[in-house]
Order: structure tokens, then C-alpha cells, then sequence
């Protein structure tokens, strides 16, 4: 796929994006085994999301970006292991939605600043997916945008923050893409069995609330 036909495919898929503001600053579960809250999540209306959280929902958004280079691919991370919640998870760039944010893209903007030291010029927004709810009571809004064509993502200038982030990688396009990629697996959770995807990767466990966003892009960009 073209940085073209990407560009102008996402642009059909996502949903219409708010005007971003941007920031001024600078072990593996087997199938079966029980797994903690925060790896679970599903788009928000599903099955999969029946039931998951009981309480209120935290507004949060996460940037999806996507690496434009010769070998391209959409941005994850990996959190630190000392972290509180989502130790040592795979992610997006991406965290609550702060009172003075003006749109979940600025959220998703300002943490990719924060986290990874992504420059925020460098990011063109193209739209949003549906939202996700996860186990630990956050509702997720994915955020789509496009990395500088031609750049490859140790080009971009990016620098993990120590607290929050210990390595920056990417899931190629060609991967995202292949619908036998993903696979189904179960877990128990609160007393439940529910199934979850995860995404396969030489380095990294790529499952969850993630696995579940990366699926519905992959989804919609095969059409």
C-alpha cells in the first residue's frame, strides 16, 4: 500500500476528528491462564464489552500513528515494568483526557509529547476509530495520524521518557494487514471466560485493548 492509498484510506475510515491543538510543551499468559484487568478491552457496543467495567468510564484518547518510511507501520510502545497500572504493556501513545485538554486529538497529542517525545508538527491527524472500553474503567478514543513520508522511525528523533516508556518499536503494515495475522485466545476474568486477540511480533506481546484497536483498523483499511 502507498503512503497515497494510506493516506487517503484513512481518511475514509476514520470518524471526523476534532481540530487539534497542539501542545506547546515539550511473561506471557498462556491461552486459558487469568490475566489482569487492564488487558482486557473491546469496542465500545460490542459483545466483548458487556459487562466489562462496572462503574463510570475515564475519558482517555491514544494516537495511532503510523511510520511512512521504506518499511512502514503503525508506532507502539512498551511501558516501563516499575509503572502502577499497565506495567510492561504494549500500547499507543496516549493516556487520560486532562480537564484542560481541548479534544481527545490534543490529549493524544500532549502524551505522545510527554511520553516519547513525539513533535507534534510532525503529525498529520487524518480522524478517530470508535471508542474502546477497557477492564480498568477507561473509554479509549484512538486517534489516527500520519508520521513524515519517507522518514523511518529512527529518524523521527524520538526519546522514550525512563518513567513511563522503555522501548518505542513498530507492528509492520504488511503484518496489519494480513487478516491471518491476529489470533483469538481466552482468559478468565472475574469469574468469565472472555476471549482476546493478540498480534504477533519477534520482540513483543501485543494483546488487549490494543490488540482489539489494531484488529478494527486492520478491519477497515482491508475494507
Amino acid at each position: 500500500m502507498s503512503p497515497q492509498e494510506l493516506r487517503a484510506r484513512l481518511r475514509l475510515l476514520g470518524e471526523p476528528a476534532g481540530t487539534p491543538a497542539v501542545p506547546t510543551m515539550t511473561r506471557l499468559p498462556a491461552s486459558g491462564a487469568e490475566v489482569g484487568e487492564e488487558r482486557i478491552g473491546a469496542a465500545i457496543g460490542s459483545d466483548d464489552a458487556a459487562g466489562l467495567t462496572p462503574g463510570p468510564l475515564v475519558p482517555a484518547a491514544v494516537l495511532v500513528p503510523f511510520v511512512q518510511g521504506a518499511r512502514p507501520g503503525v508506532l507502539l510502545t512498551r511501558r516501563t515494568p516499575h509503572l502502577t497500572k499497565h506495567a510492561g504493556q504494549v500500547s499507543f501513545p496516549g493516556g487520560r483526557i486532562d480537564p484542560g485538554d481541548a479534544s481527545p486529538e490534543y490529549a493524544a497529542l500532549r502524551e505522545a509529547r510527554e511520553e516519547i517525545d513525539l513533535d507534534p508538527a510532525q503529525v498529520e491527524i487524518t480522524g478517530r476509530l470508535g471508542d474502546y472500553v477497557t477492564g480498568t474503567g477507561y473509554r479509549i478514543t484512538p486517534v489516527l495520524g500520519l508520521l513524515p513520508a519517507g522518514r523511518e522511525l529512527e529518524g523521527l528523533g524520538l526519546t522514550p521518557s525512563p518513567d513511563e516508556v522503555d522501548a518505542v518499536f513498530s507492528l509492520p503494515l504488511s503484518v496489519l494487514l494480513d487478516p491471518r495475522a491476529p489470533q483469538r485466545r481466552r482468559a478468565e476474568f472475574r469469574g468469565a471466560w472472555r476471549e482476546f486477540w493478540v498480534w504477533p511480533h519477534p520482540d513483543h506481546y501485543i494483546w488487549g485493548a490494543t490488540a482489539a484497536i489494531l484488529v478494527h483498523l486492520a478491519e477497515r483499511l482491508r475494507g
